[in-house]
C-alpha cells in the first residue's frame, strides 16, 4: 500500500502536475491541502478522478484539502466527515478498511499561526483530544498532511532557525509530541531519524528548494499497528512547482 501527502498550494494551477503524478505514483490513499478551490470551482476531470473516490473540502481562494482513494483498495464509495473543530475546511476523515479492519484515514492542513497564533494552538490542542478520543475507543488513525509545524531542531535548515519563530516554538512543538504519544508513529522520522536534510517545504525564494534549505512540516503519521509496516518514505523535493513536495510512504 502506498500513502501520499501533498500541499499542492492551488490545486487549479497544479491539475496537470496532479494528473501526471498520480498516473505514475499510482498512490493507494492521497491527502492533499490547500487546494485553494470549492467543488464548483474543479474540473471535471478532478471531481471524476478516474479509479478513485474523491473527497473535497474546500473554498474559494483559501485553505481546503482533499482525500483520494483508490478503487482497487476500497470497493465502496467512503463515507467523508469533519470533526468538530475543522475550521476553513481543514480536515477531511473517512473510516476505511484496507484489511485491517477500519482506519480512520485524514487530511489535515494546520494553520500557520503567522496571522493568528492563538487559532493554530487552538486547533493543535483539538487535533490532540481528537487523537486522544480514537486512542481511548481502540480505533485505528491513519493521517497525513501540513501540520506547519518543524517538531525538532532536526527537522528545519540550521540557515532557517530563528528564535521563537512560528512553527519552531516550544508550545507548537509540545502539542505535536503529545499529539504522536497518543499511540501514534511519525513515519517519516521513524524511518529516517538522523537525517538532517528531510525537507518537505522550502521558502519561495533565493532558490531554497533547490538548494534543499527548508523545514519538514508534513507528515504521514500513523497508529503503531499500522505503522509497523512502513517501508520507506520519501520527500520528492524535485517534483512539481508547489512550494511543498509530496511526502510518499509504503506500507507491507
Amino acid at each position: 500500500m502506498k500513502i501520499a501527502t501533498w500541499n499542492v498550494n492551488g490545486i487549479r494551477a497544479r491539475q496537470g502536475q496532479l494528473l501526471d503524478w498520480l498516473a505514475t505514483e499510482q498512490p493507494d490513499i492521497v491527502c492533499l491541502q490547500e487546494i485553494k478551490a470549492s467543488l464548483d470551482q474543479l474540473p471535471f476531470e478532478l471531481r471524476d478522478l478516474e479509479g478513485y473516490w474523491t473527497g473535497w473540502h474546500g473554498e474559494k481562494g483559501y485553505s481546503g484539502v482533499g482525500l483520494l482513494v483508490k478503487k482497487a483498495l476500497v470497493p465502496t464509495a467512503p463515507v467523508y466527515t469533519h470533526p468538530a473543530f475543522d475550521f476553513e475546511q481543514r480536515v477531511i476523515s473517512a473510516e476505511l478498511d484496507f484489511g485491517m479492519g477500519p482506519v480512520v484515514t485524514s487530511s489535515f492542513y494546520v494553520p500557520n499561526g503567522g496571522k493568528d497564533y492563538a487559532a493554530k494552538i487552538r486547533f493543535l490542542a483539538d487535533m490532540d483530544a481528537w487523537a486522544a478520543e480514537h486512542q481511548a475507543a481502540n480505533r485505528r488513525l491513519l493521517f497525513a498532511g501540513d501540520l506547519n509545524v518543524a517538531l525538532t531542531e532536526l527537522d528545519i535548515h540550521p540557515k532557517e532557525r530563528k528564535l521563537n519563530q512560528v512553527g519552531t516554538r516550544d508550545d507548537e512543538r509540545a502539542l505535536i509530541a503529545r499529539l504522536l504519544s497518543r499511540g501514534l508513529v511519525d513515519v517519516g522520522r521513524t524511518l529516517h531519524p538522523t537525517d538532517d536534510a528531510l525537507f518537505t517545504w522550502w521558502a519561495p525564494w533565493r532558490n531554497l528548494k533547490q538548494r534543499n534549505i527548508g523545514w519538514r512540516i508534513d507528515y504521514i503519521v500513523a497508529s503503531a499497528e499500522v505503522a509497523g509496516s512502513a517501508a520507506t518514505c520519501v520527500v520528492q523535493r524535485e517534483f512539481g512547482t508547489s512550494d511543498h513536495g509530496p511526502v510518499v510512504a509504503t506500507f507491507g
